[in-house]
């Protein structure tokens, strides 16, 4: 069986999953699909990225369309030149999986991801073709000439530059952890670039080392360094660098909720907040959308997924939005999530205010607690929702309005995401053991 589109595009393990084979016959079919007479492709640091993005050009080449790569380059960045040269584009890179993994991220010509039509039409001509000749079997016709364009990354890299309007992160001293992904080389050139003084952890890819217990899924070792080095504030990245976590200077994990509070704020205040609205995901803490509130900036709620909030946008005018994962899209300055644009305007607001980013993020919401779970499953959970109605019932009864639960299966991953939120901490963690276990149960049945 061929891959499945996901929440982000077709993932799975290298190789495996993710065969050269299949990524050829992806390449061949988003050429036919998405039109153009150019391509552009980029790749995080995985070692199987040179592999799959050479089988993806070989499948485009067979529509005689021009391959630029930027070999290994932040996705925002493929996103970016997509939007400025109006092109198709593709990131390979699996996100914040581990290396084994890796995945296609598609790009319409303009930067967008792709629409459910579009996403349709290039699965349903996968399964047929997949079907009439098996992806094993096909083979390129013809070597693909690439165009080695690595130096457009600074045209990406003046933009984020020019998106704080003059202004300098002087006198800033900033740790950031790369997570040995496709930003270990941008970000610390980029911050620089903007007066801040950077010490950098968790920048040496050697195609193995991608998110292993780094970067956005583990700031452990980020909030250690930023202690040590007594620095004002801490980033972390994910491999593919279109997320962003923030670390303040007590080492206290600051994460997406809190870092989109204090910039919905900070643009409400200026009067710049499109629509005077925020789009945040059902993920979002309950603590945001009552301190919303409390200010009068509306939430649009979507479904988990970037591409929900960025279609969220756009159906309501607003422009400013993301998730609690770090996946933060402000599209007045960029058409997807970018974690250097994030922490570019984190910071901006940071020196303006001349306030702590503690101080900040403390006044910005309060954290209801929260306690999510991942339960893997050796398969999908027919009826998932059905089944544990009565479960969830029983403790939606039980916070008596004072908390939520949120069961969803992963897009991406053989799990089920439980998610409680309490009025402590103990009650949140009993109430997802009770939750977890009427999965796992469900999971062996």
């Amino acid at each position: 069986m061929i891959p499945r589109f996901g929440t982000d595009g077709w993932r799975g393990r290298a190789y495996d999953e993710l065969t050269v084979d299949f990524v050829r016959l992806l390449g061949d079919v988003a050429a036919s699909v998405l039109g153009g007479d150019t391509f552009l492709i980029g790749r995080d640091t995985r070692a199987s990225g040179p592999d799959l993005e050479r089988a993806f050009a070989e499948g485009l080449a067979r529509h005689g369309v021009r391959i630029k790569s930027m070999h290994v380059v932040p996705t925002p960045a493929v996103a970016w030149l997509s939007a400025a040269d109006r092109v198709a584009a593709a990131m390979i890179s699996a996100s914040h999986n581990p290396y084994t993994d890796n995945g296609i991220k598609l790009f319409a010509p303009g930067g967008v991801k792709l629409s459910d039509i579009t996403q349709l039409r290039i699965q349903d001509e996968l399964d047929r073709r997949a079907e009439a000749v098996p992806a094993a079997n096909v083979r390129p016709t013809e070597s693909a000439a690439i165009t080695d364009s690595r130096g457009e990354l600074v045209r990406y890299c003046d933009a984020l530059v020019e998106s704080l309007e003059g202004r300098n992160l002087d006198p800033l001293r900033v740790v950031i952890d790369c997570a040995n992904g496709s930003n270990s080389d941008v970000a610390p050139a980029v911050l620089a670039a903007v007066g801040a003084a950077v010490e950098v952890i968790h920048n040496a890819p050697n195609g193995r080392n991608i998110n292993d217990h780094c970067g956005s899924t583990y700031p452990g070792d980020l909030q250690r360094a930023v202690v040590a080095h007594e620095a004002d504030l801490g980033l972390a990245f994910d491999g593919d660098a279109d997320r962003v976590l923030a670390v303040d200077h007590h080492g206290q994990l600051v994460d997406g909720d809190q870092i989109i509070a204090i910039c919905a704020i900070d643009r409400h205040q200026r009067g710049v907040l499109a629509r005077n609205s925020v789009a945040v995901t059902v993920m979002s803490n309950l603590g945001f959308r009552l301190a919303m509130q409390a200010r009068g900036i509306d939430v649009i709620e979507t479904p988990v997924g970037d591409r929900n909030v960025l279609e969220a946008l756009e159906r309501e005018g607003a422009t400013f939005g993301g998730e609690q994962s770090g996946h933060i899209i402000f599209s007045d300055l960029a058409t997807t999530g970018d974690g250097l644009l994030t922490a570019l305007q984190l910071l901006d607001v940071v020196c303006r205010s001349g306030r702590r980013l503690a101080d900040l993020a403390a006044d910005s919401m309060t954290r209801l607690p929260q306690v999510l779970r991942n339960v893997r499953v050796p398969r999908p959970v027919a009826d998932l929702d059905a089944r544990l109605r009565p479960t969830v019932a029983r403790v939606e009864a039980e916070l008596a309005g004072q908390g939520r639960v949120l069961i969803r299966p992963s897009g991406t991953e053989a799990l089920v995401r439980v998610m409680v939120e309490a009025p402590s901490e103990a009650a949140a963690a009993a109430l997802a053991q009770e939750l977890t276990e009427a999965v796992e149960a469900l999971a062996v049945e």
